[in-house]
């Protein structure tokens, strides 16, 4: 709590999970410490949803006011956050601030920050990529990942994307990032039919997505040609789902389940064996027509082992739910999955509440939850 979350950074990846670890303490206080560090030149954002009296924007503000470029995106298209977001966005250009609103045609949905600051060695790109809003409160409320970097690559793919989507430099390419309405279909189709490639090969091949929803015709297509290829495939939808699993001879493979617990699910996580050398991304697009076409998202890969490692975990864990997991039928209904005698209770939720409690040092620090929260599984 006393150092700083730069040197962090700098040293590895970190990743955070919300809300069993504090928005206050992760991505809002990145934010803060980039407004108030004299070492930091500029910081852009994407706002799409934020808070009343949000410190976000607060501390955007105060960075302008020190003398800081800042350049904020703000989506003035929000469903029920219109007038919201229009008032935010007068406030951060009173204060000096750059405001963008958009692109025609476009919601930009993205939820990322990136900073550059002037380190001992030259300057750097630190950045934030997530799967929900910049939003104290809903961050107690929905489950989002937010992944912290100092990748010089992703650093630069972000600072491309933010030329694009300001109207500066439009016409870029991303080395890392995947990056709609561009290129994020092509993207995720030609990694949906790598595994199909492995599976007809006689290699191991796993496709685990996690998401809001499912709708895309090109993207449902491919993941039924990857089942009939023998691809193992599982999808963690908690809304609507257009894909039918189950179906003989041609979706066999495919399980589509849901999680409705406590927090919302929200956070999207895309998950590809690749015969043993496996990829993960994380971000805020969902396989959805609307998200694919019509809106600015970006989904970043996830480079460290260890926190992919974790995000498997967390995925087999939901997975393995025996609690509050809904497994849709070939007929698009669902059925509720109970223990059976005698096995454990297995419920996501309360399982990563449990775990975060015992790893973290003081519940101040990283968990949003208070000491007294219950979380037995029943």
């Amino acid at each position: 709590p006393n150092g700083s979350l730069f040197d962090l950074i700098r040293q590895r990846d970190l990743l955070v999970h919300h809300p069993y670890e504090r928005f206050e303490t992760s991505t809002q206080r990145f934010i803060e410490e980039a407004a108030r560090d004299p070492k930091v030149l500029a910081i852009k954002q994407t706002l799409y949803r934020t808070s009343a009296n949000s410190p976000v924007v607060a501390a955007l503000v105060r960075a302008a006011e020190s003398g800081k470029q800042v350049a904020v995106l703000v989506e003035v298209k929000a469903r029920f956050d219109e007038a919201n977001n229009i008032e935010w966005g007068q406030r951060l250009e009173e204060a000096g601030v750059h405001v963008s609103y958009g692109l025609v045609g476009l919601k930009i949905h993205t939820k990322m920050v990136l900073v550059v600051r002037r380190d001992e060695d030259g300057l750097r790109t630190y950045a934030h990529v997530g799967t929900g809003n910049y939003n104290a409160q809903t961050a107690r409320q929905y489950t989002d990942l937010g992944l912290f970097t100092a990748h010089a690559g992703i650093g630069s793919d972000l600072a491309d994307l933010f030329h694009h989507i300001t109207g500066y430099a439009p016409g870029q390419t991303y080395e890392h990032l995947l990056v709609a309405p561009w290129e994020m279909r092509d993207a995720f189709v030609r990694r949906i039919e790598r595994e199909a490639g492995h599976a007809r090969a006689g290699r191991t091949a796993r496709i685990v997505a996690k998401m809001n929803g499912l709708d895309d015709g090109p993207i449902i297509q491919a993941l039924y040609a990857a089942s009939q290829a023998g691809v193992d495939v599982e999808l963690i939808v908690r809304g609507h789902c257009r894909l039918r699993p189950g179906l003989e001879n041609y979706s066999e493979n495919i399980r589509v389940i849901s999680i409705l617990g406590r927090f919302l699910e929200h956070t999207r996580i895309f998950y590809f064996g690749n015969d043993g050398d496996d990829e993960v991304y994380l971000g805020s697009a969902d396989w959805m027509t609307r998200n694919l076409d019509y809106r600015v998202e970006a989904v970043t890969p996830v480079d460290d082992p260890a926190l992919r490692r974790q995000l498997k975990f967390n995925l087999d864990l939901i997975l393995a739910d025996n609690r509050k997991r809904w497994v849709m039928n070939s007929d698009g209904s669902y059925d509720q999955q109970s223990p059976r005698d005698g096995q454990p209770v297995v419920d996501t939720q309360a399982i990563l509440m449990r775990e975060t409690l015992k790893t973290t040092r003081t519940e101040d620090v990283a968990v949003g939850l208070p000491a007294d929260y219950p979380v037995d599984s029943d």
